[in-house]
């Protein structure tokens, strides 16, 4: 009689655990499409018989008592030899079971969908409400998603005899193995549909173009995604909805520049205005406001407004308008406007000007530039 805990590599004393583990290890290491060739296939029949014997109560009962673990009519080796254990030792535990017995549903949930919505920057700073039109599946109003013609239904499988799936008996090494696949005239539901539906040809759902009117919280940005749960496509049989995604974009303003929460933006003023200092009416989004120039103000230096930017889309508050202000230097001058100037220079002695230099890192002005256009 083989020596059947040996062949194993298991104690006299092993629990069930053990043998299961123990078999799995040496499937792997031994089946034929890992190990070929007549050696290894050899050793994988008298381990898969071991663990026949030894993972069966009975038998391993009557073969610890000096018995045939056969007797009493059991089945011997290769007569039906569990296909679901060879699988647990691959693909681990569970792996060789059918995967939900039974007919499947014909209902099944619907799929995400995602669709683009354009904005304007006004929008994004403090939120709106707006009209979206999408190309959807919803439910069949004819057969509301049965998929049948009104006053027919369905009839059993004749394939699978209502059960979804089809069993096919294969022989191998092992014996006969038994494997089971979703039957096709049926696609697994067990039932056959007679006569479709006109409206939707039996899947029970339609597409459509429908409106709907969504709330875009304040704060978003190109690429920010709004989930609508159970907006998206009804699924087949009129089953549940999948999400719709609203994915943003917004559109680009002519007076400012976004970055983050922070609206920039550049105001030419002319150079007496720079010079002497001015009130400048500066429209935002929340109305004109009226801006101080402090007189003597150069160019890329910046004007605060705060709490007029884009609102945080997380938290409360907003960003801030930051203006770059750009001296303009007149470039067509009158004779009157000409000798005025000269008469400045003058009283400025700036008549004869050096043009030193400056080193950006001490307040030029390319290094107020630079500062005040980087990103923040």
């Amino acid at each position: 009689m083989n020596d059947y805990y040996a062949d194993l590599g298991v104690a006299r004393d092993a629990t069930a655990d053990d043998i299961k583990k123990a078999y799995r290890r040496s499937a792997r290491k031994l089946h034929p499409d890992v190990n070929p060739g007549p050696e290894a296939e050899e050793q994988f029949k008298k381990v898969s018989q071991a663990y026949d014997v030894l993972s069966d109560p009975e038998k391993r009962r009557n073969y610890d008592m000096g018995s045939d673990p056969y007797a009493g009519g059991a089945a011997g080796f290769g007569q039906g030899f569990a296909f679901s254990d060879i699988m647990d030792a691959f693909f681990g535990q569970g792996a060789g079971q059918p995967q939900g017995r039974g007919p499947r549903s014909r209902q099944s949930r619907g799929q995400d969908a995602l669709v683009r919505l354009d904005l304007d920057l006004v929008d994004a700073v403090f939120g709106a409400e707006k009209e979206l039109v999408v190309d959807t599946a919803v439910g069949c109003s004819t057969c509301h998603g049965a998929g049948t013609q009104p006053g027919t239904g369905t009839r059993t499988c004749d394939v699978c005899q209502g059960q979804g799936s089809v069993q096919q008996v294969q022989r191998s090494f092992l014996g006969q193995v038994m494997t089971s696949r979703p039957c096709i005239n049926c696609q697994a539901t067990g039932q056959v549909i007679e006569a479709p539906c006109y409206e939707c040809s039996g899947d029970g759902r339609v597409r459509t173009r429908r409106s709907m009117t969504i709330r875009v919280p304040a704060g978003v940005d190109t690429g920010t995604r709004i989930q609508l749960a159970g907006e998206g496509e009804v699924g087949a049989g009129n089953g549940p909805a999948g999400d719709l995604y609203v994915e943003v974009a917004v559109r680009g303003d002519k007076r400012f520049q976004r970055q983050g929460d922070d609206l920039h933006a550049t105001l030419e003023l002319p150079m007496t205005a720079a010079a002497l200092g001015a009130t400048v009416p500066f429209e935002t989004f929340d109305g004109v406001s009226d801006l101080e120039v402090r007189s003597g103000i150069q160019s890329g230096e910046q004007i605060l407004l705060r709490g007029l930017g884009v609102t945080h889309l997380r938290g409360s508050g907003r960003g801030d308008i930051i203006i770059h202000a750009m001296v303009q230097t007149p470039t067509k001058l009158t004779q009157e406007q000409e000798e005025l100037l000269r008469r400045l220079a003058t009283l400025r002695d700036e008549e004869k000007p050096t043009g030193l230099l400056a080193n950006p890192a001490e307040g030029s002005l390319f290094g107020k530039l630079r500062d005040a256009f980087k990103v923040r």
